[in-house]
Protein backbone atom coordinates (compact mmCIF):
# COMPACT_ATOMS: atom_id res chain seq x y z
CA UNK A 1 0.00 0.00 0.00
CA UNK A 2 1.12 3.53 -0.70
CA UNK A 3 1.56 6.10 2.03
CA UNK A 4 -0.66 9.02 2.87
CA UNK A 5 0.18 12.69 2.24
CA UNK A 6 -0.82 15.40 4.73
CA UNK A 7 -0.63 19.14 4.17
CA UNK A 8 -0.56 20.45 7.72
CA UNK A 9 -1.18 24.09 8.60
CA UNK A 10 0.91 25.37 11.51
CA UNK A 11 -0.63 28.79 11.99
CA UNK A 12 1.16 32.13 11.72
CA UNK A 13 4.13 31.52 14.03
CA UNK A 14 3.12 30.97 17.64
CA UNK A 15 3.50 27.20 18.32
CA UNK A 16 0.51 27.39 20.68
CA UNK A 17 -1.68 28.15 17.66
CA UNK A 18 -0.96 24.73 16.11
CA UNK A 19 -4.14 22.64 16.17
CA UNK A 20 -4.38 19.40 18.15
CA UNK A 21 -4.85 17.44 14.93
CA UNK A 22 -1.76 18.98 13.35
CA UNK A 23 0.30 18.16 16.46
CA UNK A 24 -0.88 14.54 16.45
CA UNK A 25 -0.05 14.03 12.75
CA UNK A 26 3.41 15.55 13.14
CA UNK A 27 4.15 13.22 16.08
CA UNK A 28 3.02 10.16 14.09
CA UNK A 29 4.70 10.98 10.77
CA UNK A 30 7.32 8.86 9.05
CA UNK A 31 8.56 11.79 6.99
CA UNK A 32 8.44 15.52 7.80
CA UNK A 33 8.90 17.83 4.79
CA UNK A 34 9.20 21.61 4.83
CA UNK A 35 10.18 24.43 2.52
CA UNK A 36 13.09 26.78 3.18
CA UNK A 37 14.15 30.04 1.56
CA UNK A 38 17.49 30.71 -0.07
CA UNK A 39 20.12 30.89 2.66
CA UNK A 40 17.49 30.74 5.44
CA UNK A 41 16.25 28.26 7.98
CA UNK A 42 12.74 26.93 7.46
CA UNK A 43 10.21 29.02 9.37
CA UNK A 44 7.72 26.13 9.21
CA UNK A 45 10.20 23.79 10.90
CA UNK A 46 10.95 26.40 13.56
CA UNK A 47 7.25 26.65 14.45
CA UNK A 48 6.85 22.85 14.76
CA UNK A 49 10.29 22.07 16.19
CA UNK A 50 9.09 20.90 19.61
CA UNK A 51 6.67 18.43 18.01
CA UNK A 52 9.02 16.72 15.55
CA UNK A 53 10.00 13.30 16.93
CA UNK A 54 13.61 12.18 17.07
CA UNK A 55 14.73 9.92 14.24
CA UNK A 56 12.00 10.97 11.84
CA UNK A 57 13.10 11.40 8.21
CA UNK A 58 13.26 15.07 7.30
CA UNK A 59 13.04 16.44 3.76
CA UNK A 60 14.14 20.05 3.42
CA UNK A 61 12.76 21.51 0.18
CA UNK A 62 15.00 24.51 -0.40
CA UNK A 63 13.94 27.03 -3.02
CA UNK A 64 16.47 27.67 -5.80
CA UNK A 65 15.44 31.33 -5.95
CA UNK A 66 13.04 33.59 -4.05
CA UNK A 67 12.76 36.73 -6.16
CA UNK A 68 14.93 38.45 -8.71
CA UNK A 69 17.04 37.08 -11.50
CA UNK A 70 17.94 33.47 -12.15
CA UNK A 71 20.13 31.85 -14.83
CA UNK A 72 17.41 29.26 -15.49
CA UNK A 73 16.40 29.22 -19.17
CA UNK A 74 12.75 29.51 -18.19
CA UNK A 75 13.32 32.45 -15.86
CA UNK A 76 11.81 32.58 -12.38
CA UNK A 77 8.67 30.65 -13.37
CA UNK A 78 10.72 27.94 -15.05
CA UNK A 79 13.08 27.59 -12.09
CA UNK A 80 10.20 27.29 -9.63
CA UNK A 81 8.25 24.80 -11.77
CA UNK A 82 11.33 22.59 -12.02
CA UNK A 83 11.88 22.85 -8.25
CA UNK A 84 8.30 21.82 -7.48
CA UNK A 85 8.56 18.84 -9.84
CA UNK A 86 11.80 17.70 -8.18
CA UNK A 87 10.33 18.22 -4.69
CA UNK A 88 7.20 16.23 -5.54
CA UNK A 89 9.35 13.43 -6.94
CA UNK A 90 11.32 13.27 -3.66
CA UNK A 91 8.12 12.97 -1.65
CA UNK A 92 6.64 10.44 -4.08
CA UNK A 93 9.51 8.04 -3.32
CA UNK A 94 8.45 7.96 0.35
CA UNK A 95 4.76 7.68 -0.47
CA UNK A 96 5.35 4.78 -2.87
CA UNK A 97 7.27 3.05 -0.07
CA UNK A 98 4.17 3.28 2.16
CA UNK A 99 5.40 6.06 4.43
CA UNK A 100 3.21 8.78 5.92
CA UNK A 101 4.45 12.17 4.73
CA UNK A 102 3.56 15.41 6.51
CA UNK A 103 4.33 18.63 4.65
CA UNK A 104 4.53 21.52 7.10
CA UNK A 105 2.92 24.76 5.99
CA UNK A 106 2.97 28.16 7.66
CA UNK A 107 -0.50 29.58 8.19
CA UNK A 108 -2.98 27.56 6.16
CA UNK A 109 -1.70 25.09 3.52
CA UNK A 110 -3.98 26.39 0.77
CA UNK A 111 -3.67 30.11 1.49
CA UNK A 112 -0.70 31.44 -0.50
CA UNK A 113 1.15 28.33 0.68
CA UNK A 114 3.90 26.27 -0.96
CA UNK A 115 2.18 23.03 0.00
CA UNK A 116 -0.43 23.53 -2.71
CA UNK A 117 2.18 22.92 -5.41
CA UNK A 118 2.89 19.51 -3.88
CA UNK A 119 -0.83 18.90 -3.67
CA UNK A 120 -1.25 19.72 -7.37
CA UNK A 121 1.36 17.13 -8.31
CA UNK A 122 0.63 14.32 -5.85
CA UNK A 123 -3.04 14.34 -4.81
CA UNK A 124 -4.20 12.47 -7.92
CA UNK A 125 -1.73 9.62 -7.19
CA UNK A 126 -1.81 9.30 -3.40
CA UNK A 127 -4.37 9.54 -0.62
CA UNK A 128 -4.21 13.11 0.63
CA UNK A 129 -5.62 15.19 3.47
CA UNK A 130 -5.29 18.90 4.19
CA UNK A 131 -5.32 20.11 7.79
CA UNK A 132 -6.29 23.79 8.01
CA UNK A 133 -4.29 26.26 10.06
CA UNK A 134 -4.81 29.73 11.52
CA UNK A 135 -4.04 32.25 8.77
CA UNK A 136 -1.62 35.12 9.19
CA UNK A 137 -4.36 37.69 8.64
CA UNK A 138 -6.50 36.12 11.38
CA UNK A 139 -3.54 36.50 13.74
CA UNK A 140 -2.97 40.06 12.53
CA UNK A 141 -6.55 41.18 13.19
CA UNK A 142 -6.38 39.54 16.62
CA UNK A 143 -3.14 41.38 17.35
CA UNK A 144 -4.63 44.77 16.45
CA UNK A 145 -8.05 43.91 17.91
CA UNK A 146 -9.52 45.35 14.70
CA UNK A 147 -12.94 44.07 13.60
CA UNK A 148 -12.26 43.29 9.95
CA UNK A 149 -15.72 42.91 8.43
CA UNK A 150 -19.24 43.12 9.82
CA UNK A 151 -22.64 41.86 8.62
CA UNK A 152 -22.73 42.20 4.81
CA UNK A 153 -19.25 43.71 4.43
CA UNK A 154 -17.11 42.30 1.63
CA UNK A 155 -13.57 41.16 2.47
CA UNK A 156 -10.92 41.18 -0.25
CA UNK A 157 -7.51 39.52 0.05
CA UNK A 158 -4.98 41.28 -2.18
CA UNK A 159 -1.34 40.51 -3.03
CA UNK A 160 0.86 43.60 -2.91
CA UNK A 161 2.39 42.42 -6.18
CA UNK A 162 -0.66 43.63 -8.14
CA UNK A 163 -0.15 46.62 -10.42
CA UNK A 164 -0.71 49.83 -8.50
CA UNK A 165 -3.79 51.03 -10.46
CA UNK A 166 -5.47 47.64 -10.06
CA UNK A 167 -4.62 47.51 -6.36
CA UNK A 168 -6.03 51.00 -5.83
CA UNK A 169 -9.23 50.13 -7.71
CA UNK A 170 -9.84 46.99 -5.67
CA UNK A 171 -9.17 48.81 -2.40
CA UNK A 172 -11.69 51.49 -3.33
CA UNK A 173 -14.32 48.90 -4.25
CA UNK A 174 -14.22 46.72 -1.12
CA UNK A 175 -15.15 47.10 2.54
CA UNK A 176 -12.45 45.23 4.44
CA UNK A 177 -9.12 44.25 2.89
CA UNK A 178 -5.96 42.33 3.68
CA UNK A 179 -2.84 43.12 1.67
CA UNK A 180 -0.21 40.36 1.62
CA UNK A 181 3.26 40.02 0.10
CA UNK A 182 4.74 43.33 1.13
CA UNK A 183 8.51 43.76 1.46
CA UNK A 184 9.71 45.61 -1.62
CA UNK A 185 6.12 46.29 -2.74
CA UNK A 186 5.36 48.41 0.34
CA UNK A 187 5.83 51.92 -1.18
CA UNK A 188 3.55 51.01 -4.08
CA UNK A 189 0.94 49.62 -1.69
CA UNK A 190 0.96 52.81 0.39
CA UNK A 191 0.45 54.86 -2.78
CA UNK A 192 -2.49 52.64 -3.78
CA UNK A 193 -4.05 53.02 -0.32
CA UNK A 194 -3.74 56.79 -0.59
CA UNK A 195 -5.31 56.84 -4.07
CA UNK A 196 -8.20 54.72 -2.81
CA UNK A 197 -8.74 56.98 0.20
CA UNK A 198 -8.00 54.04 2.54
CA UNK A 199 -4.66 55.04 4.08
CA UNK A 200 -6.24 56.48 7.23
CA UNK A 201 -7.12 53.55 9.46
CA UNK A 202 -4.95 51.02 7.59
CA UNK A 203 -2.77 49.02 10.01
CA UNK A 204 0.62 47.43 9.38
CA UNK A 205 1.33 44.14 11.18
CA UNK A 206 4.73 42.46 11.18
CA UNK A 207 5.37 38.84 12.22
CA UNK A 208 1.93 38.41 13.78
CA UNK A 209 1.88 36.07 16.82
CA UNK A 210 5.69 35.74 16.84
CA UNK A 211 7.94 37.12 19.62
CA UNK A 212 9.13 39.90 17.26
CA UNK A 213 5.56 40.97 16.49
CA UNK A 214 4.81 44.68 16.07
CA UNK A 215 2.02 46.76 14.58
CA UNK A 216 1.40 50.43 13.84
CA UNK A 217 -0.49 52.68 11.39
CA UNK A 218 0.68 52.17 7.82
CA UNK A 219 1.38 55.89 7.46
CA UNK A 220 4.01 55.63 10.26
CA UNK A 221 6.01 52.72 8.78
CA UNK A 222 9.54 53.12 7.42
CA UNK A 223 9.48 51.27 4.06
CA UNK A 224 13.10 50.19 4.53
CA UNK A 225 12.12 48.09 7.57
CA UNK A 226 9.31 46.05 5.99
CA UNK A 227 9.98 42.27 5.78
CA UNK A 228 8.13 39.72 3.71
CA UNK A 229 6.39 38.39 6.83
CA UNK A 230 4.12 41.40 7.15
CA UNK A 231 0.70 42.45 5.98
CA UNK A 232 -1.76 45.33 6.06
CA UNK A 233 -5.21 45.23 7.64
CA UNK A 234 -7.81 47.62 6.20
CA UNK A 235 -10.90 47.29 8.42
CA UNK A 236 -14.31 47.51 6.79
CA UNK A 237 -15.18 50.22 9.29
CA UNK A 238 -12.74 52.55 7.52
CA UNK A 239 -14.78 52.29 4.32
CA UNK A 240 -17.97 53.17 6.19
CA UNK A 241 -16.21 56.10 7.85
CA UNK A 242 -14.97 57.28 4.47
CA UNK A 243 -18.46 57.04 2.96
CA UNK A 244 -19.99 58.86 5.92
CA UNK A 245 -17.34 61.59 5.68
CA UNK A 246 -18.03 62.08 1.99
CA UNK A 247 -21.78 62.18 2.55
CA UNK A 248 -21.34 64.68 5.38
CA UNK A 249 -19.05 66.83 3.24
CA UNK A 250 -21.63 66.87 0.47
CA UNK A 251 -24.40 67.78 2.90
CA UNK A 252 -22.41 70.56 4.53
CA UNK A 253 -21.39 71.91 1.16
CA UNK A 254 -25.01 71.90 0.15
CA UNK A 255 -26.05 73.79 3.27
CA UNK A 256 -23.34 76.41 2.96
CA UNK A 257 -23.80 77.04 -0.70
CA UNK A 258 -27.56 76.87 -1.12
CA UNK A 259 -28.49 79.53 -3.60
CA UNK A 260 -24.87 80.34 -4.50
CA UNK A 261 -23.21 77.11 -5.59
CA UNK A 262 -23.90 76.47 -9.25
CA UNK A 263 -24.73 73.01 -10.53
CA UNK A 264 -21.72 71.36 -12.15
CA UNK A 265 -21.61 70.10 -15.70
CA UNK A 266 -22.47 66.42 -15.92
CA UNK A 267 -20.24 64.45 -18.32
CA UNK A 268 -21.44 61.33 -20.10
CA UNK A 269 -18.41 59.45 -21.35
CA UNK A 270 -17.71 56.61 -23.79
CA UNK A 271 -14.70 54.48 -22.79
CA UNK A 272 -14.42 52.59 -26.06
CA UNK A 273 -15.00 48.85 -26.39
CA UNK A 274 -11.97 47.42 -24.61
CA UNK A 275 -8.32 48.35 -24.23
CA UNK A 276 -7.13 51.59 -22.65
CA UNK A 277 -5.38 52.62 -25.86
CA UNK A 278 -8.81 53.12 -27.41
CA UNK A 279 -9.84 55.70 -24.79
CA UNK A 280 -9.61 59.18 -26.29
CA UNK A 281 -7.29 61.83 -24.79
CA UNK A 282 -10.35 64.02 -24.19
CA UNK A 283 -11.93 61.31 -22.08
CA UNK A 284 -8.72 60.64 -20.13
CA UNK A 285 -8.39 64.33 -19.29
CA UNK A 286 -12.01 64.52 -18.16
CA UNK A 287 -11.73 61.44 -15.93
CA UNK A 288 -8.66 62.92 -14.27
CA UNK A 289 -10.73 65.91 -13.09
CA UNK A 290 -14.03 64.48 -11.86
CA UNK A 291 -14.95 63.70 -8.25
CA UNK A 292 -17.32 60.81 -9.00
CA UNK A 293 -17.54 58.06 -11.61
CA UNK A 294 -20.90 56.32 -12.03
CA UNK A 295 -21.78 53.34 -14.22
CA UNK A 296 -22.17 49.63 -14.77
CA UNK A 297 -19.50 47.92 -12.64
CA UNK A 298 -17.30 46.53 -15.47
CA UNK A 299 -17.06 50.03 -16.98
CA UNK A 300 -16.40 51.76 -13.66
CA UNK A 301 -13.64 49.21 -13.05
CA UNK A 302 -11.83 50.46 -16.14
CA UNK A 303 -11.38 53.94 -14.67
CA UNK A 304 -8.08 54.27 -12.74
CA UNK A 305 -8.57 54.90 -9.04
CA UNK A 306 -6.92 58.02 -7.63
CA UNK A 307 -7.05 60.12 -4.52
CA UNK A 308 -10.31 62.05 -4.23
CA UNK A 309 -12.27 59.86 -6.67
CA UNK A 310 -15.44 58.14 -5.50
CA UNK A 311 -16.71 55.21 -7.55
CA UNK A 312 -20.40 54.26 -7.81
CA UNK A 313 -20.74 50.87 -9.53
CA UNK A 314 -24.08 49.14 -10.07
CA UNK A 315 -25.79 46.38 -12.05
CA UNK A 316 -26.79 46.30 -15.67
CA UNK A 317 -30.50 47.18 -15.57
CA UNK A 318 -30.67 50.34 -13.45
CA UNK A 319 -29.64 52.94 -16.02
CA UNK A 320 -32.14 55.63 -15.01
CA UNK A 321 -31.32 55.18 -11.31
CA UNK A 322 -27.64 55.70 -12.14
CA UNK A 323 -28.53 58.78 -14.15
CA UNK A 324 -30.55 60.28 -11.29
CA UNK A 325 -27.68 59.72 -8.85
CA UNK A 326 -25.33 61.50 -11.24
CA UNK A 327 -27.75 64.38 -11.72
CA UNK A 328 -28.29 64.75 -7.96
CA UNK A 329 -24.53 64.97 -7.36
CA UNK A 330 -24.03 67.41 -10.24
CA UNK A 331 -26.88 69.55 -8.87
CA UNK A 332 -24.86 69.91 -5.65
CA UNK A 333 -21.85 71.11 -7.60
CA UNK A 334 -19.98 67.80 -7.68
CA UNK A 335 -17.98 66.98 -10.79
CA UNK A 336 -19.47 63.74 -12.12
CA UNK A 337 -18.82 61.40 -15.04
CA UNK A 338 -21.27 58.71 -16.13
CA UNK A 339 -19.35 56.06 -18.08
CA UNK A 340 -20.36 53.59 -20.76
CA UNK A 341 -18.48 51.07 -22.84
CA UNK A 342 -18.02 51.94 -26.50
CA UNK A 343 -19.78 55.20 -27.30
CA UNK A 344 -22.20 56.44 -24.63
CA UNK A 345 -24.62 57.62 -27.30
CA UNK A 346 -24.95 54.20 -28.98
CA UNK A 347 -27.08 51.94 -26.74
CA UNK A 348 -25.26 53.55 -23.80
CA UNK A 349 -25.92 55.82 -20.86
CA UNK A 350 -26.37 59.09 -22.75
CA UNK A 351 -30.03 58.50 -23.57
CA UNK A 352 -30.75 57.35 -19.99
CA UNK A 353 -29.19 60.55 -18.62
CA UNK A 354 -31.29 62.75 -20.87
CA UNK A 355 -34.37 60.70 -19.98
CA UNK A 356 -33.77 61.27 -16.25
CA UNK A 357 -32.88 64.93 -16.86
CA UNK A 358 -36.30 65.52 -18.42
CA UNK A 359 -37.36 66.56 -14.93
CA UNK A 360 -37.68 70.20 -13.98
CA UNK A 361 -35.61 69.51 -10.85
CA UNK A 362 -32.53 69.07 -13.04
CA UNK A 363 -33.11 72.02 -15.36
CA UNK A 364 -29.95 73.75 -14.12
CA UNK A 365 -27.61 70.79 -14.75
CA UNK A 366 -25.68 71.16 -18.04
CA UNK A 367 -24.93 67.85 -19.77
CA UNK A 368 -22.07 67.16 -22.15
CA UNK A 369 -21.48 63.87 -23.98
CA UNK A 370 -17.89 62.90 -24.82
CA UNK A 371 -17.69 60.42 -27.71
CA UNK A 372 -15.98 57.07 -27.55
CA UNK A 373 -14.90 54.53 -30.12
CA UNK A 374 -17.93 52.33 -30.81
CA UNK A 375 -18.00 48.54 -31.06
CA UNK A 376 -19.37 48.66 -34.60
CA UNK A 377 -16.43 50.81 -35.72
CA UNK A 378 -13.91 48.44 -34.16
CA UNK A 379 -15.43 45.24 -35.57
CA UNK A 380 -15.81 46.88 -38.99
CA UNK A 381 -12.16 47.98 -38.95
CA UNK A 382 -11.00 44.48 -38.02
CA UNK A 383 -13.05 43.05 -40.89
CA UNK A 384 -12.04 45.64 -43.50
CA UNK A 385 -14.73 48.09 -44.63
CA UNK A 386 -18.14 46.41 -44.33
CA UNK A 387 -19.85 49.70 -43.43
CA UNK A 388 -18.28 51.61 -46.30
CA UNK A 389 -21.74 52.30 -47.68
CA UNK A 390 -25.09 53.05 -46.06
CA UNK A 391 -25.75 50.99 -42.94
CA UNK A 392 -28.14 50.62 -40.02
CA UNK A 393 -27.51 49.77 -36.37
CA UNK A 394 -29.96 47.78 -34.24
CA UNK A 395 -30.11 46.07 -30.86
CA UNK A 396 -31.92 42.76 -30.51
CA UNK A 397 -32.60 43.35 -26.82
CA UNK A 398 -36.33 43.49 -26.16
CA UNK A 399 -35.99 44.75 -22.59
CA UNK A 400 -37.06 48.27 -23.56
CA UNK A 401 -39.01 47.61 -26.76
CA UNK A 402 -41.25 44.74 -27.89
CA UNK A 403 -39.94 42.01 -30.17
CA UNK A 404 -42.70 42.78 -32.67
CA UNK A 405 -41.16 46.22 -33.21
CA UNK A 406 -37.70 44.68 -33.64
CA UNK A 407 -39.10 42.31 -36.28
CA UNK A 408 -40.72 45.22 -38.11
CA UNK A 409 -37.45 47.14 -38.21
CA UNK A 410 -35.44 44.08 -39.28
CA UNK A 411 -37.74 43.63 -42.27
CA UNK A 412 -37.47 47.32 -43.17
CA UNK A 413 -33.66 47.24 -43.06
CA UNK A 414 -33.58 44.04 -45.08
CA UNK A 415 -35.93 45.44 -47.72
CA UNK A 416 -33.86 48.64 -47.94
CA UNK A 417 -30.73 46.54 -48.64
CA UNK A 418 -28.71 48.20 -45.91
CA UNK A 419 -25.72 46.72 -44.14
CA UNK A 420 -26.91 45.89 -40.62
CA UNK A 421 -24.82 46.03 -37.42
CA UNK A 422 -26.45 44.08 -34.59
CA UNK A 423 -25.77 44.82 -30.92
CA UNK A 424 -26.93 42.65 -27.97
CA UNK A 425 -27.70 39.66 -30.19
CA UNK A 426 -28.28 37.10 -27.42
CA UNK A 427 -28.12 36.52 -23.68
CA UNK A 428 -28.84 33.74 -21.21
CA UNK A 429 -32.53 34.67 -21.25
CA UNK A 430 -32.73 35.49 -24.99
CA UNK A 431 -31.72 32.34 -26.84
CA UNK A 432 -33.88 32.34 -29.97
CA UNK A 433 -33.62 35.86 -31.34
CA UNK A 434 -30.51 35.33 -33.50
CA UNK A 435 -32.21 32.38 -35.23
CA UNK A 436 -35.37 34.46 -35.68
CA UNK A 437 -33.31 37.34 -37.11
CA UNK A 438 -31.53 34.96 -39.49
CA UNK A 439 -34.89 33.62 -40.70
CA UNK A 440 -36.33 37.11 -41.23
CA UNK A 441 -33.29 38.37 -43.11
CA UNK A 442 -33.18 35.27 -45.35
CA UNK A 443 -36.67 36.18 -46.54
CA UNK A 444 -35.08 39.23 -48.24
CA UNK A 445 -31.35 38.44 -48.55
CA UNK A 446 -29.46 35.78 -50.50
CA UNK A 447 -28.09 32.83 -48.48
CA UNK A 448 -24.53 33.80 -49.50
CA UNK A 449 -24.85 37.30 -47.94
CA UNK A 450 -21.63 38.01 -46.04
CA UNK A 451 -21.81 38.07 -42.24
CA UNK A 452 -19.06 39.20 -39.84
CA UNK A 453 -19.05 37.97 -36.25
CA UNK A 454 -16.77 39.93 -33.90
CA UNK A 455 -16.27 38.53 -30.41
CA UNK A 456 -14.45 40.34 -27.58
CA UNK A 457 -12.75 42.59 -30.12
CA UNK A 458 -9.88 44.50 -28.51
CA UNK A 459 -9.50 41.99 -25.67
CA UNK A 460 -7.24 38.97 -25.24
CA UNK A 461 -10.02 36.58 -26.32
CA UNK A 462 -10.70 38.49 -29.56
CA UNK A 463 -11.92 36.52 -32.56
CA UNK A 464 -13.36 37.50 -35.93
CA UNK A 465 -15.34 35.12 -38.11
CA UNK A 466 -16.49 35.73 -41.67
CA UNK A 467 -19.37 33.50 -42.72
CA UNK A 468 -22.62 33.74 -44.69
CA UNK A 469 -26.18 34.37 -43.63
CA UNK A 470 -27.14 30.77 -44.38
CA UNK A 471 -24.14 29.29 -42.55
CA UNK A 472 -24.35 31.52 -39.46
CA UNK A 473 -24.68 29.32 -36.36
CA UNK A 474 -27.07 31.10 -33.92
CA UNK A 475 -25.96 28.82 -31.08
CA UNK A 476 -22.44 30.27 -31.29
CA UNK A 477 -23.60 33.86 -30.65
CA UNK A 478 -23.80 35.52 -27.22
CA UNK A 479 -23.62 38.99 -25.64
CA UNK A 480 -19.89 39.21 -26.32
CA UNK A 481 -20.58 39.28 -30.06
CA UNK A 482 -21.41 42.02 -32.51
CA UNK A 483 -22.74 40.99 -35.93
CA UNK A 484 -22.44 42.84 -39.23
CA UNK A 485 -24.76 41.50 -41.91
CA UNK A 486 -23.76 42.69 -45.37
CA UNK A 487 -25.92 44.21 -48.07
CA UNK A 488 -26.33 42.59 -51.48
CA UNK A 489 -23.19 44.36 -52.71
CA UNK A 490 -20.98 43.47 -49.73
CA UNK A 491 -18.03 41.30 -50.75
CA UNK A 492 -15.37 39.15 -49.07
CA UNK A 493 -11.87 39.09 -50.53
CA UNK A 494 -9.78 35.96 -50.94
CA UNK A 495 -7.86 37.06 -47.85
CA UNK A 496 -11.07 37.04 -45.81
CA UNK A 497 -11.56 40.82 -45.62
CA UNK A 498 -15.02 42.29 -46.07
CA UNK A 499 -16.00 45.52 -47.81
CA UNK A 500 -19.10 47.27 -49.09
CA UNK A 501 -18.86 49.51 -52.17
CA UNK A 502 -19.63 53.20 -51.75
CA UNK A 503 -21.95 53.09 -54.76
CA UNK A 504 -25.08 51.03 -55.55
CA UNK A 505 -26.43 49.79 -58.85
Amino acid sequence: MTGRLYGVGLGPGDPELITLKAARLIADADVIAYHAGVGKQSNARRIAASLIPEGVVEEELRYPVTTGETPHAGGYAGAMAEFYEESAARLAVHLEAGRTVVVLAEGDPLFYGSYMYMHDRLSDRFETEVVPGVTSFAAATATTASPLVRQTDVLTILPGTLDEPELARRLADTDGAIIMKLGRTFPKVVSALRQAGRLDGALYVERASMPEERWLPVADVDPATVPYFSLIVVPGDTQRSLSEHRSLSLSKGDEVSTGSRAAAELLVIGLGPGPDRWITPEVSEALAEVDHVIGYAPYVNRVPQREGLTRHASGNTVEVDRARLALDLALKGERVAVVSGGDAGIFGMAAAVFEAADDEAYADVPIRVLPGLSAVQVVAARAGAPVGGDFAVMSLSDRLKPWALIEKRLRAVAQADLVLAIYNPASRSRTTQVADTQRILLEHRAPETVVVVGRDVGRDEESLTVTTLADLDPASIDMKCLLIVGASGTMATSAGQVWTPRFTD
